[in-house]
């Protein structure tokens, strides 16, 4: 960067700030009116005294600021950023870079400890405009903060500390957008080395870079953003006209929130517990695509957390391989649980397998060894196995399973190791003598199914999934079995589920198989015995929270 003038403003020493004891977690508010960001801010406050005022979400936000000043002298113990972004660089505001320095200026004088400047307006700003804004500033104990946003891609993050660092400011905050996991790595890198010499926050944004959300301050970011959890007792019911326009363009009608990939406090420190991972904190993630609505991480950090396991684990979306393979090696992940469509593709890169993943071609469990390679697994059989043992002797029993796609392979290849007595049913009738054939099991046409007779059927198929509209793979004649098991667990109550119970048939649901895979992926990871009980019961809570 060229050297801005030895006699400019720019390179000037910065006045010196008190320095702040900020807290961890910022909460950022927006809404519609003052009387609704206020509201918020006041309920947020239960979560955490540091908040973030979108200033630029409000019409007039200059009008807004004596109400402001009224509730910081109300709550005097609560540390506030006040941000008035302009449009052009992301934010709402419509006004002139002039307006923008006043009302920033304005919130410093209400109360507002700490505001944030685009590094664009900085740059634009003449010198006496830059000297106005540090005098208002200095006279109020206030710090500064300049922002660099991105919201395409996750670009030269070192470059844009830079432009930012010309300013001397409190705090440097870089933001980019993640389009792939690795985009996390360049900006927890950026982190750990700004933080030796400045206190900067970076965060990628999007559902790539919840990774550098729940890791920032491991990393050493002096704080990192969330989201107004609307739980915390006001603005669901609110109207604030039309939807607020955030940045990257998301939309939130109700304001919630202001970044795309935000999460709310609550998440980052009840789920992830953000504030007390360290250097030691093992790192494990659950990668696929979907992945959004994984019940993995509420399991398994629920685990970590009863058995005092210092670890994490994170939802990682993607559908790429290599992408994964990256963040692997270089955050690095002590394990990962695949979903699809990565779980064939992931064998041609273990150092080693188990027998039986080898056979059922497909994983969903990896361990990172001592030595850095990865090891693989696919627990998916004991979720099958296990809730079964518990009900009956699996040698001799005689077991249907409908469908041929990956689910059932793992219950047909484990079940015929335990050796049980499987029949494979599909729609397309190929596929199943394919799969028994590999599994030496035994396909049965739809004619000879119904007219068998089985210990337990088994439902390997997406019908009863919620969203699902694929029809019952049977007839309601057709449940000749004395044990129903359906894999799949959202929603707890399948309609096969609930056909068998109006029979008089056992049910096995597919909530137990699910927590059953979880607690192999545990044991595998931290060479413990898994607290199932209590992963069962906050998964449960959660499927029925979602009702």
């Amino acid at each position: 960067m060229p050297d801005s003038g030895l006699n400019s403003p720019r390179s000037a020493p910065a006045p010196v700030i008190p320095r702040l004891r900020v807290g961890k977690l910022c909460v950022a508010i927006q809404a519609g009116s003052v009387e609704e960001l206020l509201a918020r801010a006041e309920a947020a406050l239960a979560d955490s005294k540091f908040l973030e005022l979108r200033l630029d979400s409000l019409p007039h936000p200059a009008e807004a600021l004596p109400k402001v000043r009224e509730f910081l002298a109300r709550h005097r113990d609560a540390m506030v950023i006040a941000t008035c972004r302009r449009q052009p660089f992301g934010g709402n505001f419509e006004g002139t870079l002039t307006a923008e320095l006043e009302t920033l200026m304005k919130a410093a004088q209400a109360g507002c400890q700490i505001v944030d400047l685009e590094v664009e307006s900085a740059e634009e700003a003449a010198p006496r405009q830059w000297e106005k804004l540090r005098a208002a500033l200095h006279a109020e104990g206030a710090a500064l903060l300049v922002s660099f946003h991105d919201f395409s891609r996750t670009g030269d993050l070192e470059q844009a500390a830079q432009r930012i660092e010309a300013f001397r400011p409190d705090f440097i905050k870089v933001v980019s957008t993640a389009c792939s996991l690795a985009d996390n790595l360049a900006v927890l890198r950026l982190i750990k080395d700004r933080s030796r010499s400045a206190e900067v926050v970076g965060i990628a944004m999007g559902e790539e870079g919840l990774v550098s959300r729940v890791l920032g301050l491991r990393a050493g970011a002096a704080f990192t953003f969330a989201s107004f959890s609307n739980s915390a007792g006001t603005g669901s019911g609110t109207k604030t006209g039309s939807a607020i326009k955030t940045e990257a363009g998301v939309k939130a009608g109700n304001g919630i929130q202001t970044a795309p990939g935000q999460v709310t406090v609550r998440t980052l420190r009840d789920l992830y517990r953000v504030e007390q991972l360290d250097q030691a904190t093992r790192i494990f993630g659950v990668a696929g695509n979907p992945i959004a609505h994984s019940l993995s991480p509420l399991m398994q950090n629920t685990a970590f957390r009863r058995e005092s396991v210092n670890a994490v684990l994170i939802p990682l979306k993607t559908s790429a391989l290599d992408d994964l393979l990256t963040l692997v090696r270089e955050l690095p992940l002590a394990g990962v649980a695949v979903t699809m469509p990565l779980k064939q593709e992931v064998l041609s890169h273990l150092a080693n397998a188990d027998p039986l993943t080898t056979r059922i071609g497909a994983c969903n469990t990896l361990r990172t060894g001592a030595d850095g390679k990865l090891y693989g697994f696919n627990t998916d059989v004991a979720g099958v196995i296990r809730p079964l043992e518990k009900r009956l002797k699996l040698k001799g029993a005689r077991i249907a399973v409908l469908g041929a796609g990956g689910a059932a392979r793992a219950a047909v290849f484990g079940l015929v190791e335990q050796g049980a007595e499987v029949f494979i049913v599909n729609r397309t009738h190929e596929n199943a003598v394919k799969l028994a054939t590999e599994s030496k099991a035994q396909a049965l046409t739809r004619e000879q199914f119904a007219q068998g007779r089985f210990d337990v059927l088994i439902n390997s198929t997406p019908c009863g999934m919620a969203g699902s509209k694929q029809p019952l793979p049977i007839k309601e004649n057709e449940l000749n079995a004395g044990l129903v098991f359906d894999l799949v667990y959202n929603p707890l109550e399948t309609p096969l589920l609930k056909l068998a119970k109006e029979r008089g048939i056992a049910t096995v649901t597919g909530l137990e198989m699910f927590v059953q895979q979880g607690a192999r992926q545990f044991e595998i990871w931290t060479g413990k015995p898994a607290p199932e009980a209590e992963m069962l019961r906050v998964v449960e809570l959660a499927l029925r929270k979602r009702r």
